[in-house]
């Protein structure tokens, strides 16, 4: 499972009958320093007001059924444990909102040196 923040939306014309009525946000999985940083904003309820991105980071467009708004956090699972809350029906997705995060606690880890 990964922390990503979501920076857009994506709407199909025409699509499977497994995505009517899906919400597809496009989302940026965030790396310890990127989480470091929204973390701070969100504790200040600044949150996309001032947080920014390498254009050619890596996205995903995730299957939500929560209802993730712009700017927000979320869980996301990928592979094979996205389509199961699904099951026994079929969807075909990659990746799943699991879960939309209010609040991020990180505690600096220190090496051994």
């Amino acid at each position: 499972m990964r922390i990503a923040e979501v920076i857009g939306k994506v709407t199909l014309s025409q699509c499977l009958p497994a995505f009517d009525g899906a919400l597809l946000p496009l989302v940026l999985p965030l790396g310890l320093t990127e989480l470091q940083e929204r973390v701070q904003l969100l504790n200040r309820a600044q949150l996309g007001q001032n947080a920014t991105w390498d254009v050619d980071a890596e996205t995903l467009v995730v299957y939500d059924q929560l209802g993730a708004g712009q700017s927000g956090l979320i869980a996301l699972s990928e592979g094979g444990e996205a389509a199961q809350p699904f099951l026994p029906e079929r969807k075909p997705v990659d990746a799943y909102n699991a879960a939309i995060l209010d609040k991020l606690d990180l505690e600096e880890i220190k090496g051994n040196g």
